[in-house]
This record gives structure tokens, sequence and C-alpha cells, in this order.
């Protein structure tokens, strides 16, 4: 499954605004149903995380975990726009951790 990348700012925002919120110490993931048949994707890091070569480096990681995610998912997808807010912890994870924070998070708001 591919998954898009979520850009417009005003689709950012209604996603944070509207969506079902989920957190774990990693990140806090936003998702809302959309009318599509793609997952769209938005990764955002505030400066708390780090500068900016650590954002970029944490975005990378989280953005190749959900693409990582949603590729082994066997279930039929269905549209759905997430914003994933990383959290200061996520740049100091494992990989291993953070896939498999990701995927419990997408398995919980992906059914």
């Amino acid at each position: 499954m591919h998954a898009a990348r979520l850009r417009r700012g005003e689709d950012i925002a209604r996603v944070r605004a509207d969506g079902i919120a989920r957190n774990d110490k990693l990140f806090s993931l936003r998702a809302l149903s959309n009318d599509q048949a793609t997952v769209r994707v938005a990764v955002t890091a505030s400066r708390a995380v780090g500068g900016a070569v650590q954002r970029n480096r944490v975005r990378r990681r989280v953005r190749e975990a959900v693409r990582v995610a949603l590729g082994a998912r066997r279930a039929p997808l269905t549209g759905a726009d997430l914003v994933l807010i990383v959290r200061p912890a996520a740049l100091d994870a494992r990989p291993a951790d953070l896939r498999g924070s990701v995927e419990r998070q997408l398995d919980a708001v992906l059914r």
C-alpha cells in the first residue's frame, strides 16, 4: 500500500482539529477518514524535539516506519488522513521500537 504525503496546511489543520487522537510515548497520532482510497500522512516535529537536523532525521525515520507498516498490512485499507506529531523521545528510540509503536497505533485507527 502506498501512502501519499498530506501537504496542504488546511488539510493538516482539519485532521488536527477533527481527527481522533491516539497518544504514545514517541508520538501523538491524529486520524480522520477521507473519501479517497489512499492513506495520506503528515509528520511534524516541533523545536522541542531538537535542532533542524534532529527534527528532519526523526521525521524521515517516522515516515519510513509508516511506509513499512502500511506495506505489511494484509487487510484492505480505508482512506484516511494521518498527522503524526513527533515527541522528543522518538529521537533516541530504536528503529524496532519506532516501527512497533507506529504499527500499534495504525492498527487502532485503520480498521
